[in-house]
């Protein structure tokens, strides 16, 4: 028998190699030289698990995760840990970007079953891709906190479900279908629970839940440093959001949530984007913000920068200044578009990439990377390239010392000895005074000294590796933010503006012809050395179609809302349920997706909106600037359909807030007629631009028969030339705006 059993699994590991060199994927490609035989999430792989009987190891993670990387050198390239993988399971490798609908379900598994996620994510499955045990970091068996017996090590944990497998099968297949049928009840929790009035219709969301949101937002909120929670703290960009927009909803929201309450609302929002602004979570000499601070006061981040983070943080820096004018979130908001906008994160064919990782080499004859390397200084740095002088400055501006700013409980591996994470610790005028020079000169100095800096570390340091996949959701919300920033910047600094609506207009024109199937309607998710194969997802048609909402207002280009229009059809055709809402992946026949335990729904926001958050509001839109009242109805059935989650717990449906005010309230369709544009409506459109209102859209009608006129029935009617006029249309009506037209 053992002899038997032997053969058999010298035979099935002879089956095995390592696969991940057929992957576009630079986070699994990036294993192709590990000594576990890797195989790619394909039909082939799978069905090898069921032939022999093997469960699947499943680990999915993403280019710029720094665990992942710890985990990979720790585990993946040892042979002891290769030799139990290749010999007792099939393991497989996923990048959660290309297939965020594989780590969802498992994601929801191992936070049902350990109370956390994260990644890298780790799943052991069934031939029929049941859970049987998951968890995210496992220590490797040569790593410090494994030898120290801290906790358990990995290759522990592959013997014990091993032997489990091997000696408990049918005990295991058990626990998994029930565990699997649990997931599936909670996949479709809340469907069916609609509050029904008398006559069996959907009562709705009362506009009183942005009160109850708020509520919670300030019991978390941090007043000394800003931000929702305790370390690791996160930005948050849709809560941020939805507190900037309590104060520009309509009177009858403040009403409701209170005068006070949404003055503050706003206030905490800004008091959060400042502290961060100022911050070690942002790259102060150079451009962008990492995905997290590990510290309470935004000083110590996790090096990573994600495009999403990006796109998000430029839409709420907007936010932020449109409403307040103050200068510091007008430079964070610079300083986020022009990282956007130029190399590394920029495609030269159009489009951006998707991030940048947390871990580099210190310098160009190192040999080994550590995280923060690119972003790290130490004070003799300072002093070496600007001098003792301008160094001092600096250094009390950026909180710089000789010791280092990184705390020893903030640096469990000795990484940060001596080294310093810059932050703004002091102000020009501060400065000034405590050493005795003239503002002017701090300024000067400091102008210069970011610059040698920066020009230093392009020079010296490697850059971290580049995650160089587009994924279609990621630029959708990329490009919707730099449309708003180059209207709202259109007045004050036009070749700014230029740049953020020419870099959204590429990615546009990029997609449409490398990811779009004119003949169909249909998307792909990523691109990366060519098309991939993967079918878009809900959050690639959502987040693309509120970016093309975005850049008609910004440019009138009736071509921008007609491809929202044709993405919007094909999203309802092939995503919607029938209780309503949208599924994440599409119908199994018109997909790569039917290799799927479940399909699932989400409406909860998290580190990205969920895609039926930004459905919901781009069906509202779309219903006004198109006159369709079946996209209105759609809207109203998507946020129905998670109802009673939303009355349990709306701080977590921060974006879908935004909807059941739409609801109740009406979306106002603002629509511009006359001949050529001459000076009022310029500046008509540059006050528009400058105020924040969520619940409002804006046509501009020029000439007749164009595609618009013939999809709204009411812009059909209009008079297109002559004096330019406003017209407010709501509910199927319009009337003349006058009052638009008052002080400009």
């Amino acid at each position: 028998m053992a002899r038997k059993n032997g053969e058999e699994v010298g035979e099935y590991t002879r089956l095995l190699h390592n696969r991940l060199s057929e992957s576009k994927s630079p986070y699994v490609r990036g294993h192709m030289h590990n000594p576990v035989a890797w195989q790619i999430w394909n039909p082939e792989s799978l069905a090898l698990a069921k032939k022999h009987n093997r469960l699947l190891f499943v680990s999915i993670g993403y280019a710029a995760c720094h665990w992942c990387h710890v985990m990979e050198r720790e585990s993946f390239m040892s042979p002891e840990v290769a030799n139990i993988l290749n010999t007792s399971f099939v393991p497989i490798k996923i990048d959660r970007e290309e297939r965020p609908d594989i780590d969802a379900i498992y994601m929801n598994y191992v936070q049902a079953t350990t109370g956390s996620g994260g990644w890298p994510l780790n799943v052991f499955l069934t031939p029929d891709l049941q859970p049987v045990f998951g968890g995210t970091y496992w220590p490797g068996p040569n790593s410090s906190s494994a030898m120290a017996g801290d906790t358990i090590n990995f290759v522990d944990i592959l013997s014990k479900i091993r032997t489990m497998w091997q000696t408990q099968e049918e005990k295991c297949r058990n626990s998994a279908t029930e565990i699997t049928k649990q997931l599936k009840e909670f996949a479709e929790e809340g469907v069916h629970s609609h509050h029904m009035g008398e006559k069996g219709e959907a009562e709705g969301l009362e506009i009183e839940l942005l009160e109850e949101a708020y509520q919670h937002f300030q019991k978390q909120y941090d007043a000394v440093n800003g931000g929702l929670g305790l370390s690791p703290k996160f930005p948050t960009p849709v809560k941020l959001a939805c507190l900037l927009r309590l104060g520009q909803w309509p009177e009858a929201v403040k009403d409701i949530v209170g005068e006070d309450e949404c003055t503050n609302a706003v206030a905490m929002a800004v008091n959060t984007l400042r502290k961060m602004a100022r911050g070690g979570i942002r790259d102060q000499i150079g451009y962008g913000f990492a995905r997290y601070s590990v510290t309470n006061d935004w000083s110590l981040p996790h090096f990573e920068k994600m495009l999403y983070d990006q796109a998000q943080l430029l839409d709420v820096y907007l936010d932020a200044f449109l409403m307040t004018q103050d200068p510091e979130m007008l430079g964070a908001l610079y300083d986020i578009a022009t990282y956007l906008t130029t190399p590394p994160m920029a495609a030269p064919h159009g489009g951006f990439y998707s991030a940048e990782d947390a871990d580099s080499y210190p310098s160009h004859t190192d040999t080994e990377k550590r995280e923060g390397a690119y972003y790290v200084w130490t004070l003799r740095e300072l002093q070496t390239i600007l001098g003792e002088r301008n160094a001092e400055v600096c250094a009390k501006f950026y909180g710089v010392t000789a010791d280092g700013n990184v705390a020893p409980e903030n640096d469990p591996h000795d990484e940060f000895i001596s080294q310093n994470v810059l932050k703004l610790a002091s102000t020009p005028g501060a400065l000034a005074k405590e050493l005795g020079m003239a503002e002017a000169e701090v300024v000067k100095i400091l102008k210069k000294g970011r610059r040698k800096l920066r020009e230093c570390r392009e020079r010296e340091r490697p850059r971290p590796p580049l995650d160089d996949k587009i994924v279609v959701s990621w630029n959708g919300l990329a490009i919707g933010a730099l449309a708003r920033t180059s209207a709202a910047l259109e007045k004050i600094d036009p070749r700014k503006a230029g740049e953020c609506l020419a870099a959204a207009e590429k990615a546009v024109a990029f997609i449409k012809k490398e990811l779009f199937d004119e003949s169909s309607g249909k998307l792909w998710r990523i691109y990366r050395e060519g098309r991939g194969d993967t079918s878009g997802f809900a959050d690639d048609y959502a987040f693309l179609i509120r970016g093309l909402i975005e850049l008609y207002e910004a440019t009138f280009n009736e071509d921008y809302l007609h491809f929202a229009d044709t993405l919007q059809k094909y999203q309802i055709t092939h995503f919607l349920a029938p209780t309503g809402a949208f599924y994440t992946t599409p119908h199994p026949s018109s997909s790569s997706s039917s290799d799927l335990l479940l399909r699932l729904k989400s409406g909860m926001d998290n580190a990205e909106p969920s895609a039926n958050n930004i459905s919901a509001m781009n069906l509202h839109r779309l219903s006004s600037l198109l006159e369709d009242e079946s996209y209105a109805q759609l809207a109203k059935a998507t946020v129905q359909a998670f109802e009673a989650e939303v009355e349990q717990w709306p701080f977590t449906f921060p974006g879908m807030l935004g909807s059941v005010v739409l609801e109740r309230l009406g979306v106002k369709g603002v629509v511009i007629t006359g001949g050529a544009q001459d000076a009022r409506e310029k500046r008509l459109l540059q006050k528009l631009r400058r105020e924040l209102r969520p619940g409002q859209t804006v046509v501009r009608l020029r000439g007749e028969g164009g595609w618009l006129t013939g999809r709204n029935k009411l812009l059909a009617e209009m008079k297109v030339g002559g004096e330019m006029k406003v017209m407010v249309c709501e509910k199927g009506s319009c009337r003349e705006g006058k009052e638009y037209l008052e002080d400009i």
